[in-house]
């Protein structure tokens, strides 16, 4: 039995987009009920830098090369799905990854340890308001979760997370990428991303623990600083765990990141399910040569792509002939 490439994907605006080993691939059902796919070849600093591939190293690596792809992925399905007239330039996008990452810290480093400021009257224990700070980052991160899964257009993209998690589930059982066989996996794996963000909080709870109290600007910098040390560990704790879930301590270690996902993931449709079956077969042009276009020499979303049930009607055309 062929070994099975190791696959990842994101849920994009009406679409689902997949990684693999060589491709990416993004598929958008656009308004007429079409599916669009785009795929083109991805290669990672790593393959130029091998010392990038070491453990940790690689856990910072993926992180920064899943922001960047998802930014462009997501820019990309907006405007397919006619969410947006024009798609995001590099000088844009540049500069919606920088005010991503600034509210992130804003959020989840800076209120909540200048927060510990009205604690000082209960306790002045460094170990008791370390704990207290990353209590409060957890409940903010729970809290903007919760608040977000209320719109309507996320719940959508909820539903496309789901139908990714259940059609990678389907390939990595070995079954044929069908709606009937994708329909009877979860919608919670153990390698998604909500996991590995539950794991960065409690994590980082944990480290934070043992830094001492010093004045806030030491503490949002030292927070900054290991924030990529805090980020490869845990990297590597989601990496094992996908290769080992039948351990006990690793079902404990992921359960608050799958219980979190019943929040970030709900019940795809039919639909849905075959907008992500399009996705993952275009990244897996080897495995399903005659399902997807050849992959284009660009880097870039937004190139002409192909139409997947016009695709699939052509070569019912040419069978039947």
């Amino acid at each position: 039995m062929t070994k099975k490439q190791n696959v990842g994907g994101q849920a994009v605006i009406e679409g689902v987009m997949m990684r693999g080993g060589k491709n990416i691939a993004v598929a958008v059902r656009q308004a007429d009920g079409e599916i669009i796919v785009d795929v083109h070849p991805v290669s990672s600093i790593t393959d130029r830098y091998p010392i990038l591939k070491k453990p940790l190293l690689r856990g910072v690596v993926a992180l920064v090369e899943s922001l960047y792809h998802g930014m462009k992925a997501l820019a990309y399905s907006a405007q397919v799905s006619g969410e947006e007239d024009e798609q995001m330039d590099s000088k844009e996008m540049a500069m919606t990854i920088a005010f991503s990452v600034i509210l992130a810290v804003v959020l989840f480093i800076i209120i909540p340890t200048w927060s510990m400021r009205f604690l000082h009257g209960v306790t002045d224990n460094p170990m008791w308001l370390n704990i207290a700070e990353g209590s409060l980052r957890m409940l903010i991160f729970l809290l903007y979760i919760t608040a977000i899964s209320r719109m309507k257009d996320i719940q959508r993209v909820f539903q496309y997370h789901g139908a990714e998690h259940k059609t990678i589930y389907t390939y990595e059982a070995g079954l044929p990428l069908e709606v009937e066989n994708v329909r009877q996996f979860s919608t919670l794996h153990p390698r998604c991303g909500t996991n590995f963000l539950m794991i960065v909080m409690m994590i980082s709870m944990f480290v934070f623990t043992f830094l001492g109290w010093p004045n806030l600007v030491e503490r949002i910098l030292s927070r900054i600083v290991l924030m990529p040390v805090i980020a490869g560990v845990s990297y590597e704790i989601i990496r094992y765990a996908g290769a080992h879930i039948d351990q006990a301590w690793v079902k404990a270690s992921i359960a608050p990141g799958l219980c979190l996902q019943k929040i970030t993931t709900r019940e795809p449709d039919d639909d849905q399910i075959e907008v992500a079956i399009a996705s993952l077969k275009a990244v897996l042009p080897e495995e399903y040569p005659e399902a997807v276009p050849s992959p284009k020499t660009d880097d870039s979303f937004g190139t002409p792509a192909v139409l997947v049930d016009e695709e699939l009607k052509l070569l019912e055309k040419e069978n039947e002939e």
